[in-house]
């Protein structure tokens, strides 16, 4: 196979992520004397600033971490709860059998900016104001705007010109659409970041101390009093056609941090793979991979039609227990030990025959799933028009009928993998925060995250409302342990659901197949959209598969024999890999997704 770049190869360290400015920032830390924790804060801050229409500063990350010399993983959470005041009685007062995909009212407690100090203050060695330094000149000094942020812009200047002015101010500038390749400035902005390090230099003291008091000038300071005051007193139209109010406090911020926790992990032909737990997807991979027997999978052509079909199978069954059992610990009995289990899992694997089988079937794990409403899901659609510029899944940008108006623009993701000399290792999903899923908050310059759209207004789900529990949250890192739990690759992808469909496949190319990692990632992918989209509006379509072009038509045509609902896509449309392995001599291998032609890895 012919690869569109090379695969990177050094012993020093290595970046990899869906934009080439943070893998080049990141790599720049690094070079100062940061380790990969070090380099993957700053990196997912400067994220935060050339990618606003992927992630924002009051969004989510899910993160991994695997520290050189100790056996295992990490995972850290930044996905902020819900708030207080969230409750299911409050939305259908208002006659929601929906979160909305926009606005302020599924606003929930920014989660990524506690969760990166956290990382930065217990894993890294650099001093905070150094690695905020790359996010702050670019804030200020501008980023070129890529094809995709155009689009983004554009599909979403009707909204921000008719109904978010503050959102125009900040991103339309002389209310105009900036063109590709031209500099994107943020100055609110980069004053907010600017008097985030003049709290830390006022605080003096060593590095934690300075650390900390970063944190409590956004959760207990500035940052939360500005989002307080600002969810107060403004209302936002929304993809319902109403303006709501935001429900999000500053007790709410102050009242939550990010925390570590113990991964979720399946040991899987010779590896340990981990995942964060069920308050994300990330699960359902691991639930996916027990599904697939790994002998027979090594078997397969990994470019055939058998092996896209057994993948599929097994994600639909992994799916629907998504739905039917996943959600924040603390606030449903998860039971994930039985969804893992050998037993568990050679039975259901009985249920993947020679054809597709489009029906619903998530299983009994100890007990009855709760009932959900698969035909209201297939029966729901993606609004078009003005106010469809929602932050949903995988984004989307077409004309429709209205003069000057321009289709849904669903939020999407990043994600960034760095390793260092010593082993250390992070694989980080920051999501959430677009800036086309809330109005910017003025005084700070971002807007608020709307994770809140992921949670179901149905008490008796496991992923419901309620005040104080996560969102189940697509973001999804992956770590790859050897027989020795040391770390040996990370990896991930934006993609809302997507994500842990494109990683499953790329893993068991690489791992099974010994694909190498640039090649495993440029190979030709597919997706399912058979179960619930995890963003409003939630729909469903049943037994859909699509898959790129690259496939070829005789695998195509064997898909559709098999029952499975083929559309076809673009040759370069499905997956935003990246991923970094370190061998056990010490050598660093990195790959980035040449799709959309901004992801970079950059190492030596």
């Amino acid at each position: 196979m012919q690869l569109t770049r090379p695969e990177i190869v050094g012993t020093f360290g290595a970046v990899s992520s869906s934009h080439w400015i943070a893998s080049s920032c990141a790599m720049r830390v690094l070079e100062r004397g940061g380790n990969a924790f070090d380099a993957a804060v700053a990196g997912g801050f400067v994220l935060q600033v050339v990618a606003p229409h992927l992630n924002g500063p009051a969004g989510d990350v899910a993160i991994l971490l695997h520290r050189a010399g100790e056996p295992g993983a990490l995972s850290v959470c930044g996905q902020g709860p819900v708030p207080v005041a969230a409750t299911i009685d409050r939305f259908r007062a208002l006659n929601l059998d929906l979160v909305p995909g926009t606005g302020l009212l599924p606003a929930v407690v920014p989660g990524a900016f506690d969760a990166w100090m956290l990382v930065l203050r217990d894993y890294g060695r650099l001093d905070v104001v150094e690695v905020l330094e790359c996010a702050m000149h670019y804030a200020g000094h501008g980023v070129p705007v890529s094809p995709r942020l155009h689009e983004t812009l554009a599909a979403a200047a009707g909204l921000f010109r008719r109904y978010w002015p503050d959102s125009a101010a900040c991103f339309l500038h002389h209310n105009d659409i900036p063109a590709c390749d031209t500099l994107l400035r943020n100055p609110s902005l980069a004053a907010t970041l600017s008097r985030l390090t003049r709290a830390a230099s006022q605080a003096g003291g060593n590095r934690v101390q300075r650390i900390e008091a970063v944190r409590r000038a956004w959760s207990n300071g500035f940052v939360a009093d500005a989002i307080d005051r600002f969810c107060r007193a403004a209302t936002a139209m929304d993809v319902t056609g109403r303006e709501h109010s935001a429900l999000l406090t500053g007790d709410d911020i102050s009242g939550w941090s990010a925390t570590v926790e113990a991964p979720q992990c399946l040991h899987y032909a010779g590896w340990t793979v981990a995942k964060c737990a069920a308050w994300s997807q990330g699960p359902a991979l691991l639930q996916t991979l027990a599904l697939l027997d790994a002998g027979e999978i090594s078997a397969l052509d990994p470019g055939g039609a058998e092996f896209v079909h057994r993948i599929t199978e097994a994600m639909k069954l992994a799916f629907a227990d998504r739905e039917a059992w996943y959600g924040d610990p603390a606030g449903s009995n998860v039971p994930m030990d039985h969804l893992l289990s050998d037993a568990y899992n050679r039975e259901r694997r009985e249920l993947i025959g020679e054809m597709a089988d489009n029906r619903w079937r998530p299983g009994a794990a100890g007990a009855e799933p709760v009932a959900f409403d698969y035909k209201a899901a297939t029966d729901r659609v993606r609004e078009n028009g003005l106010l469809s510029a929602y932050g949903g899944g995988e984004p989307t940008v077409g004309e429709i009928s209205s003069p000057g108006y321009l289709a849904s623009v669903a939020g999407d993701t990043c994600h960034i993998d760095v390793v260092d000399d010593a082993g250390n290792m992070v694989s980080a999903t920051p999501s959430g925060g677009w800036l086309q899923s809330s109005p910017v908050i003025p005084e700070l310059g971002f807007p608020l995250g709307t994770r809140a759209q992921m949670t179901w207004l149905d008490d008796a789900l496991p992923s419901r409302l309620a005040p104080g529990l996560r969102p189940r949250t697509t973001l999804t890192p992956t770590l790859v342990l050897d027989e020795e739990d040391r770390g040996y690759l990370a990896c991930g992808t934006p993609g809302g659901d997507q994500q842990d469909q494109w990683q499953v496949t790329f893993l068991l190319r690489h791992l099974l197949h010994g694909t190498g990692l640039q090649e495993a990632i440029e190979a030709p992918a597919f997706h399912s959209e058979h179960w619930p989209n995890s963003f409003y509006p939630r729909h469903a379509s049943p037994g859909k598969l699509v898959v790129e072009s690259r496939f070829g038509e005789t695998v195509i045509q064997d898909l559709k024999r098999r029952g499975h609902a083929v559309e076809e896509n673009g040759p370069w449309s499905e997956g935003r890999l990246t991923a970094i392995a370190r061998e056990p001599d010490g050598r660093i291998r990195a790959a980035a997704n040449p799709r959309g032609g901004i992801g970079y890895a950059v190492g030596r």
